[in-house]
């Protein structure tokens, strides 16, 4: 370029009159500004930003020629002649087998009103025979506002034809949501203004909480204007890891940024969430889906959480969620709880296990823990909590989780109470030399006693009842027609039967008791029988 001999802002006259002879004459050209994986320090893209010098009055700011483009209907011109540039550039590379990256061009609202832009951008691309790839169109927040139905028209044209869509500067306008839910962007460019000041804080809190969110949107991020390395940690530590901005380095010139080529190590940028099974999880999130449908209606008790770092988060609870669950909690109680920390150490250890199970195999894994459950209406309780785990998706460290659960407290109770009361019962069983079984009148089968079991060697389950027992000797012969006739007795529907019955083959006396029971109709279904021994003195009288 020709040496200047002054400085000076140009006036808007000056700006019109020159932006013909600075397109055709290379005076509007290309600065590029690499984008960094911060983990890894390998170029993952760039940035063509544009620049105008005039031969006389040197090198003029962006802030003031690019509205001026855009007030005349320059812009459009300006915007091609960089996307041009950029096509000349990488042919170049690629034809002396210098590696490139994806380099992103800015595209204006004034691009596309009544102007042919995608054309004309696809056009450009292959007169110079560029792979599609390594051409992102950026669009700026601000730019999509107001012209939503346009822009993502436009979106959709440039998707058809294979190239990738980035959304720069969000977090800048006062629609970043509406933005990030009607446009379907294939990366967000973070504007790190949202961090002014101290890092972490609310700007903190919401960037961490924009970042998970555009994970499971199944969209990078890149934080633009990153500065120190304390902004880039953090962003890292919020799961950010791709950067751009001074700290590495500023917009250079092409012959600079041909040798940071040469120099970086490179690496494709990868979609965050890697969605495995059949289900897709972003479905749950839509009020109409099929997915929601069977989610809140059709299926159990059930939830969705998040698994990172030894932290389960509720992102959605189903009403027969919080029914089972009890304690009359709200949804967003809910919500606000981490799963682990209403788990001690043993329950905790317990789900850690599952979980990571589930993720390594990819099956549904099940577990039960003891929940500490708390809600001002009920105060404290804790509940038997049996979940079926699978994993329903992944974005980078966090995991998606989807569970259906039981609340076996009251089972888990009621089997307690029973060991209890089989405890105490063996415990005098023991001391008073009583046996005791169950007997199904209508199969025939006998299920005796651990006592039963351990002494007499019975096994668990004696089919055909009271055969065996007779035929291994522990019943006497001659009692043989009693004890059919009792039998009889039961299935007619006799409500008790006792006797006094020597039993094994010392022939030891022994009361013998049935009781039967009834169902609602009458009737009998079980007689529960035990045979207690008597004492010496009883039986010498």
């Amino acid at each position: 370029m020709a040496e200047t001999i002054s400085n000076r802002k140009m006036t808007e006259r000056e700006i019109v009159s020159f932006f013909d002879d600075a397109v055709n004459y290379g005076y509007i050209y290309n600065v590029y500004q690499p984008k960094i994986n911060h983990v890894t320090g390998r170029m993952i893209g760039a940035e063509a930003l544009m620049r105008m010098k005039h031969p006389l009055y040197g090198l003029q700011m962006p802030s003031d020629f690019i509205p001026i483009f855009e007030k005349n209907d320059l812009v459009f011109s300006a915007d091609l002649t960089v996307c041009e540039n950029v096509c000349k550039f990488l042919r170049k590379c690629l034809d002396v087998g210098v590696p490139v990256v994806p380099i992103s061009v800015n595209m204006s609202r004034y691009d596309v009103y009544n102007h042919d832009y995608v054309e004309q951008v696809e056009s450009i691309r292959n007169e110079y025979d560029i792979p599609v790839e390594y051409l992102h169109i950026e669009i700026t927040e601000t730019s999509a506002i107001g012209g939503m139905e346009l822009m993502t028209d436009v979106i959709d044209k440039f998707h058809e034809l294979g190239y990738k869509v980035e959304m720069d500067d969000f977090g800048s306008g006062y629609s970043s949501l509406n933005i990030l839910k009607d446009l379907n962007v294939d990366i967000i460019k973070l504007d790190m203004n949202f961090l002014s000041g101290d890092i972490g804080g609310r700007g903190g809190a919401i960037i961490s909480s924009i970042v998970q969110m555009t994970k499971w949107l199944n969209t990078p991020v890149v934080a633009e204007g990153v500065e120190t390395n304390e902004q880039a940690d953090y962003m890292k530590s919020i799961g950010c890891n791709y950067i751009q901005g001074y700290l590495y380095a500023q917009p250079m010139e092409e012959e600079d940024f041909v040798e940071k080529l040469k120099i970086l190590d490179h690496e494709p940028v990868n979609k965050s969430m890697d969605l495995i099974f059949s289900i897709e999880s972003g479905r749950f999130w839509d009020p109409t889906s099929v997915e929601t449908l069977l989610f809140n209606h059709m299926v159990g008790p059930a939830c969705i959480f998040t698994y990172k770092d030894g932290k389960c988060e509720f992102v959605k609870v189903n009403e027969k969620y919080l029914k089972e669950i009890g304690m009359n909690l709200t949804a967003k109680e809910m919500l606000n709880m981490d799963l682990m920390d209403s788990l001690d150490d043993d329950g905790k250890k317990i789900l850690t296990g599952a979980l990571k199970s589930a993720i390594d195999s990819g099956n549904e894994v099940s577990c039960e823990v003891w929940r500490r459950v708390c809600s001002k209406i009920c105060g404290e309780e804790k509940v038997l909590i049996r979940s079926s785990i699978r994993m329903i998706g992944r974005a980078d460290d966090m995991y998606l989780l989807y569970a259906l659960v039981q609340n076996i407290t009251a089972d888990m109770r009621k089997y307690q109470e029973l060991y209890e009361s089989e405890k105490k019962f063996r415990i005098a069983s023991e001391q008073n030399n009583t046996y005791a079984w169950e007997y199904e009148i209508s199969t025939h089968i006998m299920r005796p006693c651990f006592r039963c079991m351990r002494d007499l060697g019975l096994p668990a389950v004696i089919e055909n009842y009271p055969d065996p027992v007779f035929e291994s000797g522990l019943f006497p012969a001659d009692y043989k027609d009693l004890y059919y006739d009792w039998m009889d007795q039961l299935a007619k529907g006799v409500k008790s039967l006792e006797a006094v019955i020597p039993l094994t083959a010392d022939r030891i006396p022994f009361i013998v008791r049935y009781t039967n029971e009834f169902d609602e109709n009458g009737r009998p279904l079980k007689a529960y029988g035990s045979a207690t021994q008597l004492i010496d003195d009883m039986a010498d009288k």
